[in-house]
């Protein structure tokens, strides 16, 4: 069997396990802003990004979009497009990390719950930036290989789904 051959029939299976990560990531990212919105804002605020104005609303609605972009993932719903929203969403995150570290700001991301400013030397910008790259990594690959069994995708196109060989 060519290495083609083997990668068509191995593709999918890969793309559901990083489609079912990245909708685990979300959720393990949501469900502890939803339990403490305000902590959420606190750690918007942080950033010293985003107007003074919009910073609560944008700290309330982040987790019940991470939420509802998880259940899309959950789903295998418009994979692709899922995906580049991640996409989008990481980018985001990755500026506002790289800011904080430019300014110096010494933060708790917030990314999986708590937030705000933290003591000097308390925060590990590289280790942040490293897992936002692996996220990206997740996201480039479902964006490329969207295609994957278990998914609302496949059910509306009418495909069979696959078997592992």
């Amino acid at each position: 069997m060519a290495f083609r051959d083997r990668f068509d029939v191995v593709q999918p299976w890969i793309s559901l396990v990083v489609r079912l990560a990245m909708a685990g990531i979300l959720i393990a990212a949501a469900i502890p802003k939803l339990m403490d919105v305000p902590e959420s804002i606190r750690a918007v605020r942080a950033y010293r990004l985003l107007p003074e104005a919009i910073v609560p609303l944008f700290g309330t609605m982040l987790p019940i979009f991470e939420l509802l972009l998880a259940l899309v993932l959950l789903l295998g719903l418009f994979t692709r497009l899922a995906s580049i929203v991640w996409l989008v969403m990481i980018v985001g995150f990755m500026i506002g990390i790289i800011w904080a570290w430019a300014k110096g700001y010494s933060i708790d991301c917030g990314c999986f719950g708590g937030g705000g400013d933290v003591a000097p030397g308390t925060t590990n910008y590289p280790v942040h930036m490293l897992e936002r790259t692996g996220f990206l990594l997740l996201g480039i690959w479902l964006v490329a290989f969207p295609r994957t069994p278990f998914s609302l995708d496949r059910w509306m196109a009418g495909k069979p789904e696959p078997t592992a060989a």
